[in-house]
């Protein structure tokens, strides 16, 4: 392996409490923010926390356009902003849940002039370079606009 990246979870309660605190910390080492993770309402968690199936789909989202600028800039596109939605959709098939699907619905805008078609030609090309479409079994859904600035 080349790279190791590394956190920090930190989680304390009773779990003999049916309602238990499921509310950690996730870190990374070096003094960056905490970010406080639950899991889903639904589970009984604290909504305002992100829970695991949010990180996988912001996780998503973030390579996906960081991928995208890499590729943008080698090709010399002027893109200017990107900014949109990712959604997680989950499906229990024999009582097993799993993420089903992420869409990204991201807004590209990009300077006057630019060719759009080679902007969503690069939007899909994304996929193939990106570390985190290639690590998960999820469909994943990528539907970009592009908007001229």
């Amino acid at each position: 392996m080349s790279d190791v990246m590394h956190t920090t979870i930190a989680w304390s309660g009773d779990t003999q409490d049916p309602a238990y605190n499921r509310v950690s910390e996730l870190a990374k080492p070096g003094g960056r923010t905490a970010v406080p993770a639950s899991s889903s309402p639904k589970h009984g968690g604290d909504g305002a926390c992100w829970n695991p199936e949010d990180l996988l789909s912001a996780a998503l989202a973030e390579c996906y356009m960081l991928t995208f600028l890499a590729l943008a800039t080698k090709t010399r596109l002027a893109v200017k902003d990107y900014r949109g939605t990712s959604e997680a959709a989950l499906e229990t098939v024999d009582r097993v849940t799993r993420v089903a699907s992420i869409t990204l619905r991201p807004t590209i805008t990009v300077a006057p002039g630019t060719d759009h078609a080679k902007v969503l030609e690069m939007f899909a090309k994304a996929h193939k370079y990106c570390t985190i479409a290639n690590s998960i079994n999820s469909r994943v859904i990528a539907e970009a606009t592009v908007v001229e600035a």
